[in-house]
């Protein structure tokens, strides 16, 4: 990857290395995380194909010794939300996530891929099922698909967390709590509860966890 400088790293990949000896690397997922379709220029976006190559770096980097990732986002594309998490989760480094305000839809996934989850008090998780926009095919096949999305977001969840697959699809399908679809809207405080996050927590817990493993 080409240098950018502090400022610029921070506006174009909503990403800063600390000044600290040993640096732990700050990545923001915010927003919608966008995939293969381009969103609209009014939609604040984490685009895939920044952090992946981004991530490679931090792995390879001599002077990065941990990744600390601030999460805020409403979901997004699932199967590029998967490939971000499968990079965090693959790291040697410590890792460490923090959710604020939000950590929506495929923003679970992410935010259990980091060595250890932090969650604010005030913050939100939302579990749902797999959904599509737009046009669907009416045939059998397309629900078999949709079962197979659900399967791999489902497994990537209960292997990094300690909730069950059961008790993570009976949230995912829960009705009558959203006003317009199914699903489970979690408290931070609901979420450690459930077993999807590790700990009520801030930037200073998550710092620390990471300075600890360093």
């Amino acid at each position: 990857m080409d240098e950018m400088n502090p400022l610029e790293e921070v506006r174009e990949l909503g990403s800063a290395t600390g000044a600290k000896r040993p640096e732990i690397h700050c990545l923001a997922i915010v927003g919608q995380i966008e995939g293969h379709s381009v969103l609209p220029e009014d939609t604040k976006a984490t685009k895939y194909e920044h952090i992946l190559p981004l991530l490679a770096a931090v792995e390879e980097s001599p002077d990065i010794a941990a990744l600390l990732v601030l999460l805020n986002t409403a979901g997004g594309d699932v199967e590029a939300g998967l490939a971000i998490a499968e990079l965090i989760a693959g790291m040697s480094k410590p890792t460490a996530s923090l959710v604020l305000g939000g950590g929506h839809s495929i923003g679970v996934p992410l935010a259990v891929a980091a060595s250890r989850s932090f969650i604010a008090p005030s913050a939100a998780m939302m579990l749902h099922p797999v959904r599509l926009n737009g046009v669907v095919i009416g045939a059998p096949q397309t629900y078999d698909y949709f079962q197979a999305v659900q399967k791999r977001v489902t497994d990537f969840i209960t292997a990094h967390s300690h909730i069950g697959e059961e008790a993570l699809t009976s949230l995912m399908m829960r009705a009558g709590q959203l006003s317009n679809d199914i699903g489970t809207c979690l408290s931070g405080p609901e979420s450690v509860e459930r077993g999807i996050i590790d700990a009520i927590g801030g930037l200073g817990d998550a710092l620390g966890y990471l300075h600890s493993r360093i």
